[in-house]
């Protein structure tokens, strides 16, 4: 997949991969640790949720802005990773930012990452992330470096 994607054309993340399918692709990791779940996986969108819960909150009981870095990344690099899926790459975060737009107490926060660019050796990933009213929470950019997978077949 070579170029800048803008959405609308041919879709850049197989449709065959379901949402039980990619779930099941990341056990274990930090997505468990907060709660994140995977809601949505489109042609060129991923979507997931985060509770905002005792892991998630900062001392004032507001959301933590790191765990809404934590959830962009996250849907950010699912997203990277499902365009890459069937080839000998990956992709891996290069750098992450966001900018936080209002305060969230309770409930879910939700995260929608679309493709700002997908290259050959880098995706830009744009992700915005609202409360459960739909009120624009935090809006975030994800690089993502694609590198191809060079372990041998015994996964060294």
């Amino acid at each position: 997949m070579q170029g800048t994607h803008q959405g609308g054309g041919t879709p850049i993340i197989d449709p065959a991969i379901t949402l039980a399918d990619a779930r099941r692709l990341w056990p274990g990791t930090m997505m468990a640790h907060l709660g994140i779940e995977l809601t949505g996986v489109g042609s060129d969108f991923v979507c997931a949720r985060m509770p905002v819960d005792e892991r998630t909150r900062q001392p004032l009981g507001m959301l933590h802005g790191g765990a809404s870095i934590a959830l962009a990344e996250t849907v950010g690099s699912v997203a990277a990773n499902l365009v890459l899926a069937g080839t000998n790459r990956f992709a891996l975060g290069l750098e992450v930012n966001g900018n936080h737009i209002r305060s969230v107490r309770e409930g879910y926060v939700h995260a929608r990452a679309t493709p700002a660019h997908i290259g050959g050796k880098t995706h830009i990933w744009h992700i915005d992330i609202s409360d459960d009213s739909g009120r624009l929470v935090c809006v975030s950019r994800l690089t993502m470096a694609v590198l191809e997978d060079r372990r041998d077949g015994d996964g060294a």
